[in-house]
């Protein structure tokens, strides 16, 4: 554990789920001292994920305990290694998903890190030193530089921190696919922490936006407040055919199990459908509507480090950053409750400096 190995010596006071579906609770524990390649970075905010109530809950069977969620970090530097030179003190910084690599294989040299086969983690993952990494429900992280990425000065801390998981989640598949071309229309199932975001990206490139929900409620909020050009009620069957072949692509962030049936259908022919939700049970892909459309199905997860970048500093230039609530620590247990039922608009942040009630 990390709190028993030699060189980690920095004691960090964190909130920290004991055992599976366990309350959060306060936790110290220990970070690694600062190594010459190594950012430390007082948090400041860090977004709840619904990938933490997975974790929480050890959902996929893969959490190691005690874990420390958190891997939508804002915060400021306060020390760097003596290798550092693209980060000193005082500057803006965000940490992601990923906390290592292996540096060397096609995937890492081509900026993909994300799709390395050592890929580790910011939390619950297994750091260089073979300790087991904690994440930002705590007051200070140390991370490589190389998985640290720069906030831009006019983006608040608080609504940027979900741009770390949430933001790169749907812009990298947006990017490699292709979908960032003016005029094409664009589908995002799904109105919720990813969803949200998607829209906003997707406006800011000048797509024609369409909203697809089970909820009728989502209506109004998709186009009055986020801009969506237009809604589609998913479980009507009419409306949904009276679309059929209209969407260029579409992003899927739908978390829960589903049919792809009647979404596919929404593709012009060779259109695009990527997945990004991940479900803990398989969805449904009917064959007709792939065969008879000369339509791809594919999945997408988060995005390399200089992808991250790329994606912040056009949110940036652009002025996109998620709809947050923002709570302090005290809240995080009920927060959990909350996102369990989808009950946030869109994206839980933690105050992590502010000193709990």
């Amino acid at each position: 554990m990390t709190e028993t190995t030699p060189n980690h010596t920095q004691t960090v006071e964190g909130w920290a789920a004991l055992g599976p579906r366990g309350k959060i609770t306060p936790f110290v524990f220990k970070r690694r001292a600062t190594g010459v390649d190594d950012v430390v970075i007082k948090i400041l905010y860090c977004g709840m994920c619904h990938t933490d109530l997975h974790y929480i809950n050890n959902d996929w069977g893969i959490a190691m305990y005690p874990l420390v969620p958190g891997h939508e970090i804002t915060g400021v530097v306060t020390e760097v290694g003596a290798n550092v030179s693209e980060f000193k003190i005082e500057d803006r910084v965000g940490v992601g998903c990923l906390a290592a690599s292996c540096l060397q294989c096609e995937f890492c040299n081509a900026n993909e890190e994300n799709y390395c086969e050592q890929m580790q983690f910011t939390y619950c993952g297994i750091f260089w030193d073979g300790s087991i990494t904690y994440g930002g429900y705590s007051k200070m992280l140390v991370a490589d530089r190389r998985y640290v990425v720069h906030v831009p000065e006019n983006l608040p801390m608080d609504s940027a921190a979900p741009l770390l998981c949430a933001g790169i989640t749907v812009y990298s598949p947006m990017k490699q696919h292709n979908m960032l071309q003016a005029g094409k229309k664009f589908g995002v199932v799904g109105l919720g922490g990813l969803g949200h975001v998607a829209v906003k990206l997707g406006k800011a490139f000048g797509l024609e936006v369409t909203v697809i929900s089970t909820s009728p409620s989502k209506e109004e909020e998709a186009k009055s407040r986020l801009g969506a050009h237009n809604f589609l009620l998913s479980t009507d069957y009419e409306q949904m055919k009276k679309e059929s072949r209209t969407l260029d692509y579409i992003i899927d962030t739908v978390s829960a199990p589903h049919s792809l049936g009647s979404v596919l259908e929404l593709l012009k022919v060779k259109g695009i459908l990527v997945l990004v939700g991940a479900p803990d049970k398989p969805v449904q892909v009917p064959v007709f509507p792939l065969i008879f459309g000369k339509r791809v199905v594919a999945g997408s997860v988060m995005g390399g480090i200089r992808e991250t970048q790329e994606m912040l500093d056009l949110c940036g230039k652009h002025n996109i950053t998620c709809d947050i609530e923002l709570i302090k620590p005290d809240y995080i247990n009920t927060a959990v409750e909350r996102l369990a039922k989808n009950d946030v608009r869109y994206r839980f942040v933690i105050d992590i400096a502010q000193e709990s009630s």
